[in-house]
C-alpha cells in the first residue's frame, strides 16, 4: 500500500481507487505536537471506537467513510475529496470557547448546541470561521453547509443519547466530511476519544486527561474503561 498521508495521530494509505486504510498510530500529543508520548495500545483502542461509533451511526441512518475493522489499528474506508474544515459540536462550554467567552463559567450547559466551523490548519492553529467565510471561499455551498450543519447536530443527538445510557456526558466533539464520487456528503476521519470530550463522574475518558497533565498510559486505561462502558471489543 502506498502511503499519502501521516498525521500526529494517524497514518492514510492508499488500497486502491475507492479505499484507503487509517492506520492509528501508538501515540499521543496536545498542544500542536509540543508534548508527544509514545501510548502502547492507543491506536488499537481507538480505531475500535471509530469502528464502533461510525457503525452506530450507519445503522441509524447517517452516511460514513466507514467500511470494516481489522480488530487491531486499522479501519479500512471509503476514498474521499476531503472538505478542510472541522466542524465542532458543543453540549457544553469548554475548550477553546471558554478562551473566546471568558465570562462564562466552565461545562456550563448550552440551551441548545453550538455549531463551529474552523479551517483545518495546524499552521493557523484551525481558525474560527463564518458561514460567510466558508461560502465565500468557495469551500461549500450554502446547501452543502446546511446539510453538514443537520447532520452534525443529528450525530450529536443519537451519541448523546447513546452516551447518556452508559451514564456518560458528551462535552463536545469535533467532525470531518468528504464528497464521495457521486458528490454526497459522507462523515469522515476518526470519532474516538481523540476527537470527543466524555465525561464520567467529572472525569475524562477522553485526551483531555492527557492535554492536562496525564501520562499516556493513564490516558491508554481511560480509552480502555471508556471501550469497556460502551461494550466496545477491543
Amino acid at each position: 500500500m502506498e502511503l499519502i498521508y501521516e498525521g500526529k495521530a494517524k497514518r492514510v494509505y492508499r488500497l486502491n481507487n475507492e479505499r484507503l486504510v487509517m492506520e492509528f498510530k501508538d501515540e499521543v500529543t496536545a498542544f500542536d505536537g509540543l508534548r508527544k508520548e509514545v501510548a502502547i495500545g492507543k491506536g488499537r483502542l481507538a480505531a475500535a471506537q471509530t469502528a464502533f461509533f461510525m457503525s452506530y451511526l450507519e445503522g441509524n441512518g447517517v452516511r460514513t467513510h466507514f467500511i470494516d475493522w481489522d480488530g487491531d489499528r486499522r479501519i479500512t474506508v471509503r476514498a474521499l475529496r476531503m472538505v478542510p474544515i472541522e466542524v465542532i459540536v458543543r453540549n457544553y462550554a469548554y475548550g477553546s470557547f471558554l478562551k473566546r467567552m471568558p465570562m462564562v463559567k466552565p461545562l456550563t450547559r448550552f440551551s441548545k448546541p453550538l455549531v463551529e466551523f474552523h479551517l483545518k490548519s495546524d499552521e493557523l492553529h484551525d481558525p474560527l470561521l463564518t458561514m460567510d467565510d466558508i461560502t465565500e471561499a468557495g469551500l461549500l455551498t450554502r446547501e452543502e453547509l446546511q446539510e453538514i450543519i443537520n447532520t452534525s447536530l443529528r450525530v450529536n443527538d443519537l451519541l448523546t443519547n447513546l452516551l447518556s445510557t452508559r451514564g456518560l456526558i458528551l462535552v463536545d466533539f469535533k467532525l470531518e466530511f468528504g464528497f464521495d464520487g457521486s458528490g454526497r456528503l459522507l462523515l469522515a476521519d476518526e470519532m474516538s476519544g481523540d476527537t470527543m470530550r466524555i465525561l464520567r463522574n467529572g472525569k475524562h475518558l477522553d485526551k483531555e486527561l492527557f492535554r492536562k497533565g496525564a501520562s499516556a498510559m493513564d490516558l491508554v486505561k481511560a480509552y480502555a474503561e471508556l471501550n469497556a462502558l460502551l461494550g466496545v471489543k477491543s
